[in-house]
């Protein structure tokens, strides 16, 4: 039997509508063995579905066409999941969302790529200083605390400090300038120790200035290579530090028998002595001496006669050099000359002059006194001569004579010698004038 005949012949049967039992049994197992090929092919975990679809195949009408798309049906084409559409119906081409949706407004994303800073509104914009590190603070604070040194003005340095981010490194400021300051003069620690007091309370507190000399007691070993009396120096910081109320009272008996360096122990005895001597805490105020231009004029001029006493006395004139550049007032070296030259017209005998000569011969020469200097202390004994004459009666002779060997010895110029005033002297008819008085 050809089974294309059979099937033109079922074909046309079928057309016919005349079945017979035959033909029809044969047509229903070729529906159901196509249907257990598509089975076959299906993934789908729905068992349930899976026999429902064979059941319908099975019962399909024969003139239903096959394989053919609904278009609009939105259920998964796959054979998977429960049949519901995608996005619950909120999906699609043009769609915002499911039907009755309200979107509520949302705080604009920074990390948002489309985020615009200049259409939030008014934008505050706030400069951030970066922390200094802890390499980079001696490099930021040495500048500051040396141009201290010049105008003295602490107000000037707490604006500096403010304006640079410290952070947890604050305290280093006292130990940096107390390092600074044991390599300068006196003046420098005394305005050290005036810093370190206006710091307290308002940028360090008491905790922040005890590490910070807790680290100079452990840096001591370093600090005498270029400083032979940082110990002694030391000591002098700390009690000036407890006296002004910069360190805590219990400083000196926190560090009692718990330091084993020996140049810490010095600092700590000579911090010890200097209190025990002022009663009731008094402020250490002389502990640098006062110097430079902070000294009052009374109390340099006090100095400057003591000085030229002591050389009068000694004839050193290394020693008297040495005593003066203690001073710290250079522009006040004028006094000096002046109160040499006064001494040297109230002295008897030569002797005083000889020795003012080399002392003022030696300042000149080394640089301590200027030319300016000089002009104006012998100008300012000049003005006085009259004065000094009503207790000194032969002022004019002797300043004469000094005057004259100064100029002798390069120690003035001829300028200066040739304006030294000098008295007349009135003769009388005695002397064999024929009875007229000379001018």
């Amino acid at each position: 039997v050809r089974v294309g005949d059979d099937e033109d012949g079922l074909d046309e049967a079928e057309v016919n509508g005349n079945w017979t039992p035959q033909e029809k049994a044969l047509h229903e197992a070729r529906l159901k063995a196509k249907a257990k090929r598509r089975l076959r092919r299906s993934s789908s975990r729905n068992s349930a579905s899976e026999s429902s679809e064979s059941k319908d195949l099975a019962g399909a009408d024969p003139h239903s066409p096959k394989g053919k798309v609904v278009t609009n049906d939105r259920k998964s084409r796959m054979g998977k999941g429960r049949g519901l559409p995608k996005k619950g119906g909120a999906g699609g081409k043009g769609v915002w969302g499911a039907a009755g949706m309200v979107y509520e407004d949302e705080e604009p994303d920074v990390k948002d790529p489309n985020y615009d800073e200049s259409a939030q509104g008014d934008t505050v914009y706030e400069t951030v200083m970066p922390e200094v590190e802890e390499r980079e603070m001696e490099k930021m604070v040495n500048p500051i605390v040396q141009e201290y040194f010049e105008h003295g003005d602490t107000k000037e340095v707490q604006m500096l400090l403010k304006e640079l981010n410290l952070g947890p490194h604050k305290y280093e400021v006292s130990s940096l300038a107390v390092s600074l300051s044991l390599e300068g003069k006196a003046s420098h620690r005394e305005l050290t120790s005036l810093l370190l007091s206006d710091l307290s309370g308002k940028m360090l507190s008491q905790g922040d200035m005890s590490r910070a000399f807790d680290k100079m007691l452990k840096d001591l070993p370093d600090l005498i290579l270029d400083t032979p009396e940082a110990p002694q120096m030391l000591g002098q910081f700390i009690a000036r530090a407890i006296a002004d109320h910069v360190l805590p009272m219990d400083f000196l008996d926190y560090h009692k028998g718990k330091v084993d360096c020996e140049h810490a122990r010095v600092a700590l005895d000579r911090a010890a002595v200097l209190l025990s001597m002022k009663r009731e805490m008094v402020r250490l105020d002389n502990v640098w001496g006062v110097g430079g231009g902070l000294r009052p004029v009374k109390h340099l001029v006090k100095e400057m006669n003591l000085l030229l006493k002591e050389y009068l006395i000694s004839g050193d004139v290394a020693e008297a050099e040495h005593c003066l550049r203690d001073l710290e007032v250079p522009h006040f070296h004028h006094e000096l000359v002046y109160e040499a030259v006064v001494m040297v017209l109230e002295s008897n005998g030569d002797t005083a002059g000889h020795m003012m000569m080399k002392l003022l011969q030696s300042l000149w020469k080394t640089g301590l006194i200027t030319v300016d200097q000089m002009n104006r202390g012998f100008e300012r004994v000049y003005n006085e001569l009259p004065e000094i004459c009503l207790d000194v009666p032969h002022a004019h002779s002797i300043m004469e004579n000094f005057v004259d060997l100064c100029y002798q010895e390069s120690v003035i110029t001829k300028q200066l010698r040739d304006t030294c005033p000098s008295r007349g002297r009135k003769r009388f008819v005695s002397e064999g004038d024929g009875g007229m008085i000379k001018n």
